[in-house]
């Protein structure tokens, strides 16, 4: 395995410590990194990202997020529409995987309430208007 255990005498405690601090290997798959690696390049299996990178729609993330990440455009991201258009084909195959907002519920719902806001407020003018 990778552990080893090493048992410490009273006498080894006597001498100053000769061990060496070693520098973070960036490639130690057990050091847990950033987002973006030292070197500057996406790290795919950071928790951060939810496990977007794989999956059947990994690639498409993966196109789109290096675009976004290395974007120069004056509004970051903004030549990278088609990348995340193919993103975003690919996760609707998906619903179960990649679960969206509805937006037509969402607006529906908002209605609804605008709706329902000027009913309660009629109903008020009358009670109020009758006494």
């Amino acid at each position: 395995g990778k552990d080893r255990i090493i048992f410490a005498t009273k006498e080894d405690h006597e001498t100053p410590s000769s061990a060496e601090l070693v520098a973070d290997d960036p490639d130690d798959p057990y050091e847990e990194q950033g987002l973006i690696l030292p070197n500057g390049d996406i790290n795919w299996n950071c928790p951060c990202l939810g496990g977007m990178a794989s999956g059947p729609c990994g690639e498409q993330f993966k196109s789109a997020f290096s675009c976004f990440h290395y974007s120069t455009e004056e509004i970051k991201g903004s030549d990278c529409v088609d990348q995340f258009r193919a993103m975003q084909e690919c996760m609707q195959k998906y619903p179960d995987l990649y679960p969206q907002e509805d937006e037509n519920e969402e607006k529906e719902k908002s209605s609804k309430d605008l709706e329902a806001t000027p009913l309660e407020a009629s109903a008020a003018k009358e009670k109020n208007g009758s006494s």
